[in-house]
């Protein structure tokens, strides 16, 4: 057990930190490709296999609905799996997360419409979107937490984009998914809206098999190794390894909680509306008008931009700080948000590929410095629980409001609304990201993080 603190001091070797890398992207991009296939479906499907009878824009209204169900069971699976991972581990944590998204997705996949089952189809729908995003909860700040303790604190946000990567290869492969699958049918609506839309959902099964087998071959961090040694060192006052992560997260760090939460709603704000109302909007022909083909296509190349945005973004916080990147996209985000309907209200291809894929690059550039600056806020015997309730708190604001505001914001004050929504959450984000500390270059051993957070 003597060796279990040093990698948490040195670098650690380039193949096990690539594999650590591999084994955190490899989870959030099923969990996140999960995740986006019901946004996809929800845009173009459920409002007609599972709302039929409420017509075009309360069905839309329904459907986002019930993608909004699971940012409000985020926060939820943040605290259940983060005090478990708090408590047993990271690694065994994010396999039940994983293993929950998986079983979840299938079953949405078989589920059958409101046709055939009536209102029980809806009901159990909202049931597994609860447990979707209940998984959901739990995964993104194990996934970080697994480059972060891993990585040299020089190199965190290079290293700390790997898990970040995930939602653009997830984002990829659904569309991808969605448009071969429309393709192959002949884009026909009663075949794909018969069978079609649950292929995705089935084909889940092999990626997941895939990404336990990459989870299963990692080890434990080595902080929380560090913290294991110490509790077992401390257990004659047994008081504090009794405390819950999650008391402890909200009564030393509340303040860090809640601005970390506003400071990322920003982010969900733009990314949700672009993988997930971006692509009813496209389609709709009260939005933009466009072919579901090209709007699935136009996804596709989307994801790449943003997907090397990350990395960029991520790259730039070790030299620049964590903070100023993020503010940098808040700035942006404001400005744009006021651009990009006007924009999109013009119904071209190129329009919608050019405001699809600012509206991405604006989100990327806080999201890769991300996966590196909220665990960097907490201390460690919390870390998991104290990110993952900063990170889906955001969910809640940015990434469940919006989509479900959208679509009425529009039909009563046209579409430029939205934008001033967006703007405005833009600025609840600046403010809350410059209330923040810098973290770059932060230690994340046990000690010196707890000295540093209650400085």
């Amino acid at each position: 057990m003597s060796t279990t603190s040093t990698p948490g001091r040195t670098p650690s070797p380039p193949v096990p930190l690539g594999r650590v890398a591999a084994a955190s992207c490899a989870g959030t991009t099923i969990e996140f490709y999960d995740f986006f296939i019901y946004g996809t479906a929800a845009a173009l499907v459920f409002p007609k296999v599972f709302f039929p009878a409420l017509g075009s824009t309360a069905g839309i209204v329904a459907s986002f609905a019930t993608f909004a169900v699971a940012f409000f069971a985020r926060p939820v699976g943040a605290v259940v799996f983060g005090h478990y991972g708090d408590r047993i581990g990271r690694k065994r944590t994010l396999i039940s997360t994983l293993l929950l998204m998986g079983v979840a997705t299938v079953l949405i996949g078989l589920l059958p419409g409101a046709d055939t089952i009536g209102v029980a189809a809806p009901i159990i729908l909202v049931v597994l979107r609860f447990a979707q995003g209940f998984a959901v909860g739990g995964e993104w700040a194990g996934a970080t937490l697994l480059t972060a303790e891993y990585a040299p604190k020089e190199k965190r946000g290079l290293y700390g984009v790997f898990p970040q990567l995930g939602p653009a290869i997830a984002f990829a492969l659904s569309s991808a998914t969605f448009l071969i699958t429309g393709l192959v049918m002949g884009d026909t609506d009663e075949a794909f809206l018969s069978y079609g839309w649950r292929i995705p959902f089935l084909l889940s099964i092999l990626l997941v098999g895939v990404g336990l087998w990459v989870r299963l071959s990692i080890e434990e961090t080595p902080a929380f190794k560090e913290l294991q040694q110490r509790a077992q060192a401390e257990a004659a006052s047994a008081d504090r390894s009794r405390r819950l992560p999650f008391l402890d997260a909200v009564r030393a760090q509340p303040r860090e909680v809640l601005l970390s939460a506003g400071a990322l709603a920003m982010l969900f704000a733009f990314f949700y509306m672009g993988t997930a109302y971006l692509t009813s909007y496209g389609t709709n022909p009260d939005g933009a008008a466009l072919a579901r083909p090209v709007v699935l296509g136009i996804g596709i190349v989307v994801a790449v931009v943003f997907g090397i945005a990350i990395v960029v973004a991520g790259v730039l916080s070790d030299r620049f700080g964590r903070r100023n990147v993020i503010r940098t996209s808040c700035i942006a985000g404001i400005i744009w948000a006021l651009v990009l309907f006007p924009l999109l209200d013009t119904g071209s291809a190129t329009a919608f590929a050019i405001g699809l894929s600012v509206t991405m690059v604006i989100f990327a550039i806080a999201y890769g410095p991300a996966g590196s600056y909220l665990p960097e806020l907490f201390a460690a015997r919390y870390r998991y629980t104290g990110a993952g309730l900063g990170y889906n708190l955001a969910g809640v604001l940015g990434g469940a409001i919006p989509p479900l505001l959208a679509a009425s914001l529009a039909a009563s004050f046209g579409s430029f609304a939205i934008g001033v929504m967006l703007s405005l959450i833009g600025v609840l984000s600046l403010v809350c990201v410059s209330l923040l500390p810098e973290t770059r270059n932060r230690a994340l051993e046990h000690e010196q993080v707890d000295e540093t957070v209650q400085a």
